[in-house]
């Protein structure tokens, strides 16, 4: 059989007597395509793999390597000293020596992910983990580390990863905001994780509750308005418009004003549609099961799981979960064992362990996980070296190696991605800074970091400032 012949390729002009003018035609349709091109290639956005996050925020930095970074040497080496010198300032901290891990490391799932035995049925979802332990940051204190994981910036004053996002893709349900923080903290640095900063009013997340305050009882405050019906109150929306439209006209725009009128604005949608997504008794039975509501120690994270999945199915961009175990039990500091390691950590686990694993089940089984990108961690991790208390001993926070773990959303399932070294310190291999992974979840939402900026006193300000590389190993 002879190969069939290279088709001939098509002749960019015709030969005939009207080809100029049909040059001309052809040519100026080149031009415009150009001008797309150019377009494109200016704009932030991208194919997006995901068009929503659900940030799990375990508040005071997990232990990696009681956790997800299982460390046979570490297991081995007990009481012996650290064989490689440490930073300055933490050496000032007067640590212990190697501290084994208290709990048991056991491979899940097709892949032989090894997950620590705290997260029982979070282990069932070990094929659908893309667990990242080279993990790596700035920032000793937790001040420094938290801000650095919600805006990229150490101090200055910028805005969180969640007003980027509402920023660069806008909201998708009207009715709601783009992004929503469930029990954040009170301090300034929780306020700095869903703060807008110089980004227009409309991208600043929106509250339900605060970290002291138990699930069961968060709301939205200044919700609903008993005292004005909502015909008065569209009326009176409706003269603040046209009144502002006027100062528009006469003064220029004000961005400040339009931001504050498109808050009322929305407030005034969101009274039909928020408190029925934040009312469970919607639920089946068995979905409260599932998630652990109306037992202990479950119940505070399952109902912010539950919202997080209502509120991700209605539309939300954006929304953060703080997972804070101080308000369940008196003496347990989050997730920040600097002493009574095995005790406090496995509660803080059990606490989060059913709740999570629920998320991931319920948003797989009505198809949204393919499209939500769930993320897990603290702003940092721990020493493996012990933290001489008067009781049981701890760890010391550590911003040089530490785990991050993330599912669905287009990332692999079953892998680990990086690694530190033998007893978990510092971040070796295939590292991940948290500027990387910034870039990463702004590119699986389609936005591309390097030209997501907004102009601000009189420069480009992004999330990622001048830094960031997409970790294109773990995209499916």
């Amino acid at each position: 059989m002879q190969p069939m012949a290279a088709p001939r390729p098509l002749p960019l002009f015709r030969s005939s007597p009207g080809s100029r003018r049909e040059w001309l035609k052809r040519a100026a349709c080149g031009f415009g395509s150009l001008s797309l091109a150019a377009l494109a290639e200016a704009s932030p956005l991208r194919v997006p793999r995901a068009k929503r996050i659900i940030f799990l925020y375990m508040s005071g930095g997990p232990s990696q390597m009681d956790t997800f970074d299982y460390k046979p040497l570490l297991q081995k080496s007990d009481g012996k000293e650290l064989p490689f010198a440490i930073p300055r300032l933490q050496e000032a901290r007067k640590l212990g020596k190697l501290m084994a891990s208290p709990f048991e490391f056991r491979q899940h799932g097709e892949s032989g992910l090894r997950i620590s035995s705290i997260f029982p049925r979070l282990a069932r979802h070990a094929d659908r983990l893309c667990v990242l332990n080279g993990m790596h940051t700035n920032g000793f204190d937790h001040g420094q580390a938290q801000i650095k994981m919600a805006t990229g910036a150490e101090t200055l004053v910028r805005p969180s990863i969640g007003s980027w996002v509402v920023y660069g893709l806008g909201e998708e349900n009207k009715n709601l905001p783009g992004f929503i923080s469930i029990c954040p903290m009170r301090s300034e640095r929780g306020t700095r994780g869903y703060s807008g900063a110089f980004l227009p009013a409309s991208c600043q997340g929106t509250t339900i509750g605060f970290e002291d305050i138990p699930a069961s009882k968060a709301r939205i405050s200044h919700l609903t308005n008993d005292q004005t019906p909502s015909t008065l109150q569209r009326r009176q929306l409706d003269l603040l418009a046209e009144l502002n439209g006027a100062h528009r006209i006469q003064s220029g725009p004000d961005p400040r004003a339009e931001g504050v009128i498109g808050s009322f604005e929305l407030a005034f949608r969101m009274q039909n549609e928020a408190p029925k997504l934040m009312d469970m008794s919607r639920e089946s039975q068995a979905t409260l099961d599932l998630y652990g509501i109306g037992r202990q120690p479950t119940d505070d994270f399952g109902r912010q799981c539950l919202m997080a999945r209502r509120f991700a199915e209605a539309g939300v961009r954006f929304i953060q979960l703080t997972s804070t175990t101080r308000k369940l039990r008196p003496g347990v500091s989050d997730w920040d064992q600097h002493e009574n390691l095995k005790e406090d950590l496995a509660f803080n686990a059990a606490s989060v362990d059913q709740p999570i694993a629920a998320l991931l089940t319920d948003l797989e089984q009505r198809g949204l996980l393919e499209d939500t990108l769930v993320w897990w961690g603290g702003e940092f991790g721990r020493t493996p070296l012990s933290q001489p208390s008067k009781g049981p001993a701890g760890r010391d926070h550590n911003p040089s190696g530490f785990t991050m773990w993330l599912a669905g959303g287009g990332v692999k399932g079953g892998i680990t991605h990086g690694r530190t070294d033998d007893f978990g310190y510092r971040a070796v291999e295939d590292k991940v800074h948290m500027h990387d992974l910034h870039a990463t979840l702004l590119h699986l939402l389609g936005l591309d970091h390097e030209k997501l900026t907004y102009r601000y006193a009189g420069r480009d300000f992004r999330l990622t400032d001048v830094y960031g590389n997409i970790v294109h190993p773990i995209l499916a």
